[in-house]
């Protein structure tokens, strides 16, 4: 369903293009609300959605934070009063650590920097599961080479190095994590992280593949949940240690309980989504992270009736609480491009049958990025992975021309061998 757009409707202003931006862009356009799209990575693609009213190039949030915000408050000349959106990790630190600046504008759909480091920074995320008898995988946090070397002696392997800020290790690592065999490569990720200014954690290895990680998304208000709905991831990409690329909606009451009591102990208000993974060796749905913002699979809810970003405007912007309701079972979410690509990728080592890659493609299902009637960001996304594949050809043959060297190659056309 399509609403017409209403003078009365205040403007939504969703910061950040990436997959999660375009998810609600199309959740709240097409329910009528005027969207306008900030953007700053060559890689956006929400800016280019239909329902995109109008788009403003801005300062990256966390290399040029001052100069975002001052942006952020030069906007309000034209739309200040609307509900600002931030649904990357970047900009939703940006934001929290200027909610009193910025509420003076805008209605903020972010809690402030006080709530908001506790689902940033995953060593507090994890400190406060603890104290709050949320299971979560052994954790440890070194501040010293020598701290790490001690952790490696007396662990088994293969474990985790991860981030305490995600956003940042991804970034520079373009990675969310790396699993670790022995204490040479543990090592060698530490120091690297370490000289790339990130603090890590080392983590035990939660057994169980892509089908043991599940979401539990909800809407707080007063620390108590007005709407949930959880999902099970299908296919990761990569597989076990990515983001997913393929999910199914799933009633999972076992993720409830712990799930509310993170966010009350957080005192989150708004939409977070957590993510659990099932421990094939207990059956114990165990902590991976909290996502205090709108999430990559938003769309998912949506086509399973339940439209996250258009209910969470509506709270901000006229007071109206959302209320319980069912959703959709057996509903995919599918990211086809990554999909597709590591499928390919990972044909072998993930051995799926035939009739498993198809499944999500033959039930009821909803595209990341794909859309008839909103063709704009998937060309943008397809033409993107075609450059991006034709430079790393080009990389790879400059490397290999500079391996062999020019007098070597002359003396190959010469011989008639090249």
């Amino acid at each position: 369903m399509i609403m017409a757009q209403s003078d009365k409707m205040p403007p939504a202003i969703v910061v950040s293009g990436f997959t999660m931006a375009l998810g609600v862009v199309r959740a709240l356009g097409t329910m009528g609300v005027r969207v306008i799209v900030l953007h700053y990575d060559r890689r956006d693609t929400a800016h280019l959605s239909r329902w995109c009213s109008h788009h403003i190039s801005v300062p990256h949030p966390e290399h040029r934070e001052s100069e975002f915000i001052e942006s952020l408050i030069g906007c309000a000349d034209r739309f200040g009063g609307g509900v600002l959106f931030p649904v990357s990790d970047e900009s939703v630190v940006a934001v929290a650590r200027n909610t009193d600046t910025l509420q003076r504008h805008y209605t903020v759909a972010c809690p402030p920097w006080r709530i908001a480091r506790l689902f940033i920074d995953k060593q507090c995320t994890y400190a406060l599961a603890e104290a709050n008898g949320v299971p979560a995988p052994s954790t440890f946090v070194p501040s010293s080479v020598e701290e790490v070397e001690g952790y490696g002696s007396r662990v088994g392997f293969p474990c985790l190095v991860k981030p305490c800020q995600s956003h940042l290790f991804y970034e520079r690592f373009h990675r969310k994590m790396f699993p670790v065999g022995n204490v040479g490569e543990m090592m060698s990720v530490y120091r690297q992280a370490r000289d790339a200014g990130l603090g890590v954690m080392l983590q035990e290895i939660i057994p169980g593949d892509d089908t043991h990680v599940v979401n539990y998304n909800a809407y707080f208000h007063q620390g108590m949940p007005a709407l949930e709905f959880t999902a099970e991831h299908v296919r990761n990409a990569p597989p076990l240690w990515g983001s997913p690329r393929v999910i199914m909606s799933k009633d999972i009451p076992e993720v409830i309980g712990p799930g509310r009591r993170l966010l009350q102990a957080m005192g989150f208000d708004g939409y977070a989504c957590t993510e659990f993974k099932r421990d094939a060796r207990d059956g114990v749905y165990k902590l991976m992270e909290v996502n205090g913002r709108h999430n990559l699979s938003t769309l998912l809810a949506v086509g399973c009736g339940v439209n996250f970003p258009w209910l969470h405007y509506r709270h901000l912007a006229f007071g109206e609480l959302p209320s319980a309701r069912d959703f959709r079972k057996g509903v995919y979410w599918i990211d086809l491009t990554r999909d597709v690509g590591y499928s390919a990728r990972y044909l072998r080592t993930e051995r799926y049958s035939p009739a498993q890659y198809i499944k999500p493609y033959q039930c009821p299902h909803v595209f990341a990025i794909l859309d008839p009637r909103d063709p704009r960001p998937f060309i943008k996304r397809c033409t993107f992975l075609i450059l991006e594949a034709i430079r790393g050809v080009i990389a790879a043959f400059r490397g290999s021309h500079r391996k062999l060297g020019l007098s070597g190659l002359s003396d190959r056309f010469r011989a008639g061998k090249a």
